[in-house]
């Protein structure tokens, strides 16, 4: 079961602004990367279910964060099903995220207590998602939608909570244009947490690259704060 509660989750995606996102399929990398995550300031991640017996490599994450990292928030990613759903929550995820929105997945989310952001493109998708009780939504592919749809979105409902995933850069112009047209935190993947940083394990680097994520995302909201 999860180690924290869904309104914990919720506050720290919105405090810390960054929610990084990666698969390996070996325990031992994943771990490395996810102290490298913690140590430079973010307390959360995603797990992607995406490999082959992805849910066994995320078991083994779940034991040692219980037993080493008990401050680190772990979700589970690319959760297309109520049944997947189900297995990843009872191993301990802390939130379920996915590319498309299920409304199996958010009864039984809303059953369990854990956060579900799930990818909408639309208004449609996203005020149906709302009527399930998600709170926060993945706006998917960000990428191809651009910062002018948070935008254009917030206009009419600024009350809603947009996260974009997919294609974004962890630069100070691009982060600085997705905050300032509204997003409340940024899903960022392999642009941030380069595959061939952590596998030449070169972790002072990626740390060096979350930390100035961060920052550049602490900065752009001081300065949209400031307007």
């Amino acid at each position: 079961m999860p180690l924290f509660d869904k309104h914990e989750v919720i506050a720290t995606i919105l405090k810390t602004g960054l929610v990084p996102v990666f698969y390996y399929g070996d325990t031992s990398t994943v771990i490395n990367v996810c102290e490298t995550i913690v140590d430079a300031g973010s307390p959360i991640v995603e797990f992607t279910n995406r490999g082959p017996m992805a849910f066994k490599v995320f078991e083994e994450i779940i034991r040692w964060r219980n037993s080493k990292k008990e401050n680190l928030i772990i979700g589970a990613g690319t959760i297309l099903d109520s049944a997947t759903a189900s297995l990843y929550i009872n191993i301990g995820a802390d939130f379920i995220v996915a590319p498309n929105f299920n409304p199996e997945v958010a009864k039984l989310c809303n059953r369990r207590n854990v956060v579900y952001i799930p990818g909408c493109s639309t208004l449609t998708e996203i005020t149906a998602a709302e009527a399930f009780g998600v709170d926060i939504f993945k706006i998917f592919p960000a990428e191809v939608l651009g910062p002018k749809f948070i935008k254009n979105i917030l206009a009419p409902c600024p009350w809603l909570k947009l996260m974009p995933s997919g294609g974004i850069r962890p630069t100070r112009d691009e982060i600085k244009e997705w905050i300032n047209a509204g997003a409340v935190a940024l899903n960022i993947g392999s642009a941030l947490l380069r595959r061939d940083l952590i596998m030449s394990g070169r972790f002072q680097e990626l740390r060096k690259m979350v930390e100035e994520c961060i920052s550049y995302i602490r900065e752009a909201r001081e300065h949209k704060s400031q307007k």
